[in-house]
């Protein structure tokens, strides 16, 4: 039997070991190359049915829901939008939402807090209660709002939405703000 001396045994393990190292550096690596870059990706959109009256005598009404879906691969923390309703425009917001003064026993947890004044109507802003962050892949949504017009007369006007968080800090819009505009016909008097 052919006997292997100490020095060759040693010279085959320090060449197992650099092999290994090589090895390990290699797929090392290929798996930084697989792991993605951090991705913010945010879409936020409305959906929404219309009841419209052609009659002036009754109220118009949208009902809507206003969603915000994270695409990426990283948390949005601190999620929160703004609803607008164009100035001069017949349109009144309505939605489940609080203020801060409200009972805690109000403030369910997958409830919305409007946290500008009561009496803007123009401008709504609101963040979920509960719900500090959207999780990759997650939605959320600001669900059966209200917008009511009685068409007295030819209207026109948008409703717009913009999200915010930490890291969207300028705000993004929607992709598909609410347009609604009709024109009302005026009927003459019967005596002229």
């Amino acid at each position: 039997m052919v006997g292997h001396n100490r020095d060759d045994v040693e010279a085959k393990i320090t060449k197992l070991q650099h092999q290994t190292k090589t090895y390990l550096s290699e797929i090392k690596k290929m798996i930084d190359e697989i792991n993605e870059p951090a991705k913010m990706i945010l879409v936020s959109y409305f959906t929404y049915s219309l009841n419209i009256a052609h009659d002036p005598e009754q109220e118009s009404l949208c009902l809507g829901s206003y969603h915000i879906h994270n695409l990426g691969n990283q948390p949005i923390t601190n999620p929160s939008v703004c609803i607008k309703v164009s100035k001069e425009s017949p349109f009144s917001f309505s939605g489940r939402y609080v203020y801060a003064d409200f009972k805690q026993s109000l403030k369910v947890a997958d409830g919305w807090e409007r946290t500008n004044e009561k009496t803007n109507k123009e401008e709504f802003w609101l963040r979920p209660l509960g719900k500090a962050s959207i999780e990759p892949n997650e939605t959320i949504s600001f669900s059966n709002f209200q917008i009511t017009w009685s068409p007295k007369e030819s209207y026109a006007g948008s409703i717009l939405g913009f999200t915010y968080s930490d890291q969207i800090k300028d705000g993004i819009a929607v992709i598909n703000p609410i347009n609604l505009n009709g024109t009302v016909q005026k009927q003459e008097d019967e005596n002229e």
